[in-house]
């Protein structure tokens, strides 16, 4: 009984470490070790026929990376960049990718026990890249796994970009 009540308590005291971002009205998190960097926007070159989601390439450092603009991935409607629009920049099955969000809130840790499962409404096929949704005090945030957003296809698509 005191081992399980102990590993219990240890996952009370589990934190979950989040980079937090906004894209249009709802808050996401995603998690910190998936982050390589957050960079501000710059230049981004156009690529002939790519996919509607993908903005285009940047060049970070020398290295020639895809630029997926998460507002219309999420299906929301697109917007001006601004002087908080950010690029998360992480790296998807060996390949570097940017996600660009509308602005970029703050490193947070949440107690893993107040992540919940996405409700049964969002836990569709459309929505395996939701990992849950973690109860703050005063907010909800939707955690996002980056790595399922793309599907196969998708990743293919932005290899040939």
């Amino acid at each position: 009984m005191e081992i399980e009540e102990n590993e219990i308590r240890q996952q009370d005291d589990e934190l979950i470490q989040l980079v937090t971002f906004s894209v249009g009205e709802e808050e996401f998190g995603v998690d910190i070790l998936q982050v390589q960097e957050i960079i501000r926007t710059m230049e981004i070159s156009n690529v002939p026929r790519a996919p509607e989601f993908v903005e285009g390439v940047i060049n970070l450092r020398g290295k020639v990376i895809p630029i997926v603009d998460l507002r219309k991935k999420l299906g929301l409607e697109a917007r001006e960049h601004d002087k908080h629009t950010r690029i998360i920049v992480i790296e998807i099955n060996m390949m570097i990718v940017g996600f660009v969000v509308d602005s970029v809130s703050e490193v947070l840790r949440i107690p893993a026990n107040t992540v919940e499962p996405p409700p049964p409404v969002v836990s569709g096929l459309e929505s395996e890249y939701i990992d849950g949704v973690g109860k703050m005090e005063d907010r909800l945030l939707i955690l996002l796994d980056l790595n399922q957003l793309l599907s196969n296809e998708e990743r293919e698509a932005l290899n040939i970009v």
